[in-house]
């Protein structure tokens, strides 16, 4: 699957600062440190209804941690998925009457031009779970055959597959809980909120998550080792993510609504596809609410970015906008959270229409504040401070703002 023109960023002198990161399941701040090649994977989007200010606080997290990656002289391999095939998306396209594919590629292509607008680095590999059923499918056919998975019975279908958790709590290093902290109770919750199934009749553990779903009348399924369906959600990842990247990754980052049940169970899919942890770090992006809830899909409540754009909103206004919140922050969007990211905005293009020829001042300013944890609010900290004291900024200065913080003051909207 194809992604988006590349943005330039600039080249910087010397080299920047290998950040360290939150890592959700020690509850710290860790080093990461990769030898010459950062590997990070995000999950990416179910296009159904892109891309509204929360998905685009989350990739623009990993868009800054993907920009002090390279500043510090690493070469990123960064993979994003695309969930093009799912229940959500069938059940929006049923609604409006749509085929699934249109309405899946129309969200996508919508998508993308989001991501130009934003300025968002794209991934080295941008892929498709439909691109990869085929993958998938032999995947689970070796889950099955090395005693990870059990068939479900299924009332007018052939069984569906589900993974077992205890399985691979006794055959690999993994274990229930390690990656989000929580107690089964509440695991149960969010596993019933969050597309499982623990209710359903047959499984051994109701957190036993799904592998593949056999096929169905008027579903999209496609043949596998295993029989005709198609895949589950969790298990897309697992397998999308150790076709490109070589474990254990740097970063396996995404929104902290898939702390579980996803990240948990691609965890256990890929211990038991690889035989080792799948990542040394799990980050997750905070919450973005409007109206007093959470931005979803599901409630309605979404700010959209190709909307703002339409009414005339620069692009650069909406990233500083996100970029002035801390990443792991659950914050809320308003109509002064836009109005003050459009102000800084024009306070920094007034300050940077006769750069000088001197030296940089804020460049180690902002590499020190973006390499721990990824301290955008610092950051931008940094270049308000010069702005209001009259420091006159060098061509360098708003090369590291356009390199670090994707903001060009350089050119015209």
């Amino acid at each position: 699957m194809r992604s988006w023109n590349t943005p330039d960023v600039p080249r910087l002198p010397g080299q920047g600062i290998t950040p360290r990161l939150f890592n959700t399941p020690t509850g710290n701040v860790a080093e990461l440190a990769p030898e010459s090649v950062a590997q990070m994977y995000v999950c990416g989007i179910t296009p159904y209804d892109a891309t509204h200010i929360g998905h685009a606080n989350t990739y623009l997290t990993y868009d800054t941690l993907n920009r002090v990656l390279r500043d510090a002289g690493l070469t990123v391999n960064y993979v994003q998925n695309v969930t093009d095939v799912d229940d959500p998306l069938l059940e929006r396209a049923t609604a409006t009457g749509v085929d699934w594919r249109e309405l899946a590629e129309s969200q996508i292509e919508l998508f993308r031009g989001d991501m130009r607008a934003l300025n968002i680095i794209p991934p080295e590999h941008y892929v498709g779970v439909v691109e990869s059923v085929e993958l998938i499918g032999e995947a689970c056919a070796r889950l099955l055959a090395d005693g990870y998975a059990y068939w479900v019975e299924t009332p007018d279908a052939e069984p569906d597959l589900y993974f077992d958790i205890a399985a691979a709590e006794q055959l690999t290093t993994w274990r229930l809980g390690q990656e989000s902290n929580l107690d089964r109770s509440t695991m149960l919750t969010l596993s019933a909120e969050r597309g499982g199934d623990p209710d359903r009749a047959g499984k051994r553990d109701p957190l036993d998550p799904l592998l593949w779903r056999s096929a169905r009348e008027g579903e999209p399924a496609w043949e596998s080792p295993i029989g005709r369906g198609r895949p589950g959600w969790h298990i897309e990842c697992s397998v999308i993510g150790a076709h490109h990247l070589d474990p254990t990754i740097a970063v396996n980052g995404g929104g902290s609504d898939l702390v579980f049940p996803h990240h948990e169970m691609s965890a256990a899919h890929s211990a038991a596809l690889t035989g080792v942890d799948w990542s040394h770090i799990y980050s997750h992006a905070g919450m973005v609410a409007y109206e007093g809830e959470k931005m979803s899909k599901s409630l309605g409540n979404l700010v959209l970015v190709s909307k703002l754009t339409a009414q005339g909103v620069d692009p650069r206004a909406i990233r500083l906008a996100l970029l002035a919140h801390h990443y792991r922050s659950n914050w809320e969007w308003t109509a002064e959270t836009l109005s003050s990211a459009e102000a800084r905005l024009t306070s920094w293009l007034e300050w940077a229409q006769k750069p000088s020829d001197y030296e940089e001042s804020v460049l180690s300013e902002l590499r020190n504040a973006l390499a721990h944890d990824i301290d955008a609010p610092a950051a931008i900290a940094v270049v308000d401070a010069k702005v209001r004291a009259g420091v006159v900024p060098s061509h360098g200065d708003l090369e590291a703002i356009s390199a670090l913080l994707g903001i060009d003051l350089l050119s015209a909207k």
